[in-house]
Parts: structure tokens; sequence; C-alpha cells
């Protein structure tokens, strides 16, 4: 009798150890996930800013140079601007097909994606 409530001792701490290791690689899996939706979107984060200053210096020049085209400086500013309202103005019309649904989709294939 006392043999085999050793095993069934046994049993429930092999039980209880294999309980833990799978907590403990849920909890390590959650991490990775974690991590590599981070470290993708704080790269694109960069590589975003990056492009803005770009973007940024080149609208100046080219307000610089439509507005010399047109006689005065502030003209050029008018027009990119506009431009910019124009295109600021469709973007909040089809936020949610153009940026809303790319940005979920990218997170949701990262958090499944198998390593």
């Amino acid at each position: 009798m006392e043999n085999n409530t050793s095993t069934i001792e046994m049993l429930f701490e092999k039980a209880e150890e294999y309980t833990r290791t799978t907590v403990e690689l849920m909890k390590l899996q959650a991490v990775d996930k974690a991590a590599d939706v981070t470290s993708s979107l704080l790269s694109r984060i960069v590589v975003s800013i990056v492009f803005v200053l770009f973007a940024f210096l080149f609208n100046i020049g080219l307000s610089l140079w439509v507005g010399e085209f047109l006689g005065k400086a502030y003209y050029g500013f008018f027009i990119v601007s506009s431009f910019y309202l124009l295109v600021a103005i469709i973007l909040y019309i089809v936020k949610d097909k153009a940026l809303k649904t790319p940005i979920r989709n990218f997170i949701i294939v990262r958090m499944l994606k198998k390593n």
C-alpha cells in the first residue's frame, strides 16, 4: 500500500512539474512574440523618422522652387501645403482601409508567426 501511495505522489509531483514547465514555456513564448512585435515596430518607426526628415527637407526645397517660379516664395509653400491638405482629407476618408487594417494585420501576423 505504501508503494502505491509513493507512486501516486510521484505522479502528482511529475504533473506539477509539467504544469510549471508548461506555464514557464508559455511565458517565454509570450515574451518572444512581444519582443518580435516591438522590435519590428521600432525598426519601422526609425525608418519612418528618417523618411519624414527627408520628406520635410524635400518639401521645403520644393516649396522654394515652386515659389521661385511664381515670383513669391510663400506661394510655393501655400501650393505644397494645399497638396498635403488634400492628401490628409483623402487619408481621413479611407483611414480604416489604408491605415488601421494594414497595421492590425501586421501585428496579428507577427503574433501568430511560428519560429
